[in-house]
């Protein structure tokens, strides 16, 4: 059921009001691939930016925390917890980036948890971008998510990450 429209087909933000406060986590994660030699002077801690990596996770933690004010009819929600993780991958010249959200509450934190991704994967790429402007961003998903009315939520980990998202 898609609960964004009212009774006459507009947008609307969902009441929650009625809905009892739980504990609710979602984890959500995404990985950006560039070039050989980008990623050894990221692992080397050579960009010319700074740390690339610590910055990405503030900028990740900071719109997690900014998701109600950029997707419309996302209630802005209290977190109680945000936290971001890489994952290094030399043999693909891959960053996996897996961000956890968590508050007590009436709606979850699945976008939270995505705008985390997205947000993190795309300060890299602009930290990045002098040297290697080919760099993809892909597979951003949901993971996982517990709480709420619909329960415990789990991507089957056989599920295969789409053709257009891998390179």
């Amino acid at each position: 059921m898609v609960t964004h429209f009212n009774a006459l087909g507009h947008a609307h933000m969902v009441d929650v009001g009625a809905k009892p406060e739980t504990r609710r986590v979602a984890i959500a994660e995404g990985h950006i691939v560039m070039a050989p030699a980008t990623f050894a002077r990221l692992q080397a801690g050579q960009a010319d930016k700074g740390d690339v990596l610590g910055v990405a996770r503030l900028a990740g933690i900071m719109a997690a925390k900014r998701t109600g004010d950029l997707i419309p009819l996302c209630h802005p929600i209290p977190l109680t917890h945000v936290s971001v993780e890489f994952s290094l991958d030399p043999a693909q010249a891959t960053v996996h980036c897996t961000a956890t959200t968590e508050t007590v509450g009436r709606t979850g934190v699945e976008m939270e948890a995505l705008t985390a991704v997205s947000v993190t994967l795309l300060t890299i790429y602009d930290m990045l971008k002098a040297v290697d402007k080919g760099m993809e961003i892909g597979a951003v998903r949901l993971r996982e998510k517990r709480g709420g009315k619909s329960g415990h939520w789990l991507r089957d980990p056989a599920q295969p990450v789409p053709p257009d998202a891998t390179t």
